[in-house]
């Protein structure tokens, strides 16, 4: 089930919380049930922990899903899906993992940074279960850990923003106010001013610190957004997982305004349909493609360990091209592309 695109003002509200999984149409609760939305197949039993919002989000988590089902479907497995809350302690997220290895899930993947922790010390427990953690790098013998060069992509971002404000004003919501959102962040920044040293930058982060909520509260990306758009911002550019949805409804209200989605093609998300002609681009971050390849690595009984890091050159990010509004300026980020794939260009992870 997909969530319904409209966000209304009752499902923004409780969106932060995911208190039910029919308020916003997910397939995914604020709890730890789970489902096996193409399983039953003797094969590879896949566990996935999603982060907070999970499959239905979107973003992020639904393009781990989208790896995760291509699996199932290749190798005749099934997948159980446990779902972080945004009260999680640490104890929580290593409970969720241990409740998948102790049911014979392998391999299991954790799906976001916040469960470095956990994964570093639950791996340690069952040595013959593989491992895979989404954005951190956990060092252990049995886990691969799946990265990607957000910045690269980020930087195009910025660049395809800057060609296209007409105010020369774009800004930028971060979900966590975190080293790896601030990844989006850093490249963004960097490729409009290298793109054009006067347009002016707006950021805002939704949420800081252990409060994750920034990831699941549209009601908090459509205000940020609206704020940057009364300011005169006219492209704005969301990495905050499903509070992106938010923002989107507040750009898409807005003549001539433009939204840069993030992690997944938003154009093409069914959800997000009626706000399609407002997606400018997105920086597709390719999860569904590292958790594929990890657990077909587990299926040949090769199992990926270390960081495996999707870059721009490998074709970890890229920008989608749906809906034909960047082909204009197509030929500048390739140039943009290949400078940075050459070492020409070095993109800041920090801002």
């Amino acid at each position: 089930m997909r969530r319904v695109a409209k966000l209304s003002a009752a499902c923004i509200a409780t969106a932060a919380l995911a208190v039910t999984a029919t308020a916003c149409g997910s397939t995914s609760s604020d709890n730890n049930t789970g489902s096996s939305p193409s399983g039953g197949g003797k094969g590879v039993k896949i566990g996935l922990a999603y982060d907070v919002g999970g499959r239905g989000d979107r973003s992020f988590n639904d393009s781990a899903a989208r790896g995760a089902d291509k699996a199932v479907k290749d190798f005749d497995g099934s997948v159980k899906e446990l779902t972080a809350k945004t009260s999680d302690t640490e104890a929580d997220r290593e409970q969720r993992l241990s409740d998948l290895a102790d049911a014979g899930y392998n391999p299991i993947v954790a799906v976001g940074f916040s469960y470095a922790p956990a994964v570093t010390k639950i791996a340690a427990k069952y040595p013959k279960t593989s491992f895979g953690i989404v954005d951190s790098v956990v060092d252990g013998k049995n886990v691969n850990s799946i990265t990607f060069t957000e910045e690269q992509g980020s930087y195009l971002a910025g660049v395809a923003a800057a060609l296209k404000t007409k105010k020369d004003h774009v800004g930028f919501i971060g979900g966590v106010d975190n080293p790896l959102i601030q990844k989006f962040e850093a490249g963004y920044v960097q490729g409009v001013h290298d793109t054009k040293p006067k347009v002016k930058v707006d950021v805002q982060y939704l949420s800081h610190g252990q409060d994750f909520s920034g990831f699941s509260s549209p009601d908090k990306g459509q205000q940020a957004a609206q704020g940057m758009l009364d300011k005169g911002a006219d492209v704005i550019y969301t990495a905050a997982g499903s509070s992106g949805n938010g923002a989107i409804e507040a750009v898409h209200g807005v003549k001539g305004a433009w939204g840069i989605g993030v992690d997944s093609d938003q154009y093409n998300i069914p959800g997000l349909a009626q706000y399609k002609n407002s997606f400018l681009t997105s920086m597709v971050k390719n999860v569904d493609v590292g958790v594929y390849d990890f657990i077909k690595s587990v299926k040949d009984g090769k199992p990926l360990t270390g960081n495996n890091v999707y870059s721009l050159a490998k074709g970890g990010v890229s920008l989608a091209t749906s809906g034909g509004f960047i082909n204009d300026i197509q030929p500048k980020l390739d140039a943009a592309k290949k400078k940075i794939v050459d070492g020409q260009i070095k993109v800041k992870t920090h801002p």
